[in-house]
């Protein structure tokens, strides 16, 4: 059992963490409570990003990408997740916003909508939460009629973040031929197509900024729909497993962030003639920080060598996401309260950190839903003390 990361993926981490330190974290103050940053700063950053290697770094090599695989991206994701602008918590300066949805785009599909995204000419979005349910799928008010020329989108999404940005959506709707359910399936509907339209937008605890779309008797053609009809939930569960699994290295890169707040605070910070560091109360919250940090750690990059060795991480991803969100809301919590008062003021991002930590328990499978898809594999397997082994 070898524990150790790749020396070249060593210098990966390290290299991002210079560009977040020399690049990003000096727009901490002016952009972290804004839900994105300006198109032209995104494009002089993607652009230092292509001069250094960055540039689609974790996509595969058939496709033009870096191919350093699922492990890769999570050491990258833990240096941009310690700086507090919303745009920088995901890599999109580092690699588009993709999915692994796009990758079954095939002949025309892919030079239309893959490949456009992949050299960062394109934006897209991932629309599957309705307002009747989110983690449901039967539920699917969404449908999408079978037409002579194609598909006849009627029904709304909600809390679709990025949608405003996006040249085209990834939309699942209930497919229905002439009142038969075919399943779902994942539709590209590009912008400016009639009928489609943004809603609300939502303003969150975060500062994130998602939004509802709205689909009137939107007709698309038949070729942008995405794999087999009826095929949806199966990429649909594609995107949801590679999106919980990077909820592992986004807490632990914040928390890492405030961890060492946290321990420098203590260390500086004197009452009643000596420094908070010296109380055991300070010390033990900083060790049960710590040890859960650890955790989550080796859980997340467990979960992302099963996926670049192929195998099956969806419990492993439920898992990350489910320990990962809720650590990281107790070390912002004890950093909080180590630094008093301070930390509630908007003077330090600690604030900030604990309001984003907050939402992502409930955002891409709530703490609930995570916990309900480990105890039905527990409950299918009780025998399985292997259950997170290769």
């Amino acid at each position: 059992m070898d524990f150790r990361i790749p020396d070249e993926l060593q210098m990966l981490r390290l290299s991002a963490r210079r560009f977040v330190n020399e690049e990003l974290l000096p727009l901490e103050p002016e952009y972290a409570n804004q839900p994105d940053i300006p198109d032209d700063l995104r494009t002089r950053l993607q652009a230092r990003a292509r001069e250094l290697g960055f540039w689609a770094f974790d996509l595969p090599e058939s496709v033009g990408g870096g191919g350093v695989g699922v492990l890769g991206m999570c050491l990258v994701m833990e240096e941009l997740s310690r700086c507090n602008v919303p745009s920088f918590r995901a890599p999109t300066v580092f690699t588009p916003y993709l999915g692994p949805v796009l990758f079954h785009c095939e002949g025309e599909q892919r030079e239309k909508y893959l490949m456009p995204i992949i050299r960062g000419e394109k934006r897209t979005c991932f629309a599957l939460t309705e307002p009747g349910g989110g983690s449901d799928p039967s539920g699917m008010t969404t449908t999408a009629r079978v037409t002579p020329g194609g598909f006849r989108l009627n029904g709304r999404k909600i809390f679709i973040t990025g949608a405003d940005k996006a040249h085209f959506v990834q939309v699942f709707a209930r497919t229905l031929d002439r009142g038969e359910d075919l399943g779902i399936s994942c539709f590209l509907v590009e912008r400016g197509t009639p009928g489609f339209s943004l809603g609300q937008a939502f303003e969150l605890m975060s500062p994130d900024r998602p939004w509802e779309l709205v689909f009137d008797d939107v007709d698309i053609p038949r070729e942008q729909c995405v794999g087999r009809i009826g095929q949806g939930w199966e990429l649909a569960r594609e995107f949801l497993d590679m999106g919980r699994l990077i909820h592992g290295p986004k807490a632990v890169g914040r928390a890492q962030r405030a961890l060492e707040m946290a321990a420098e605070h203590a260390k500086s910070r004197s009452t009643f003639g000596s420094p908070l560091a010296e109380r055991q109360a300070i010390q033990w919250m900083l060790a049960d920080s710590a040890v859960e940090l650890h955790a989550a750690r080796l859980m997340t990059y467990h979960a992302a060598w099963k996926a670049d060795q192929g195998q099956s991480y969806h419990v492993e991803a439920s898992a990350v996401k489910l320990y990962a969100d809720e650590m990281l809301v107790r070390v912002i919590d004890r950093a909080l309260q180590i630094h008093g008062g301070l930390g509630l003021s908007r003077e330090l991002p600690l604030e900030l950190m604990f309001r984003d930590a907050r939402s992502r328990t409930i955002t891409e499978g709530s703490s609930e839903m995570q916990r309900l898809i480990l105890a039905r594999d527990v409950l299918a397997h009780p025998e399985r003390v292997d259950r997170f082994a290769p």
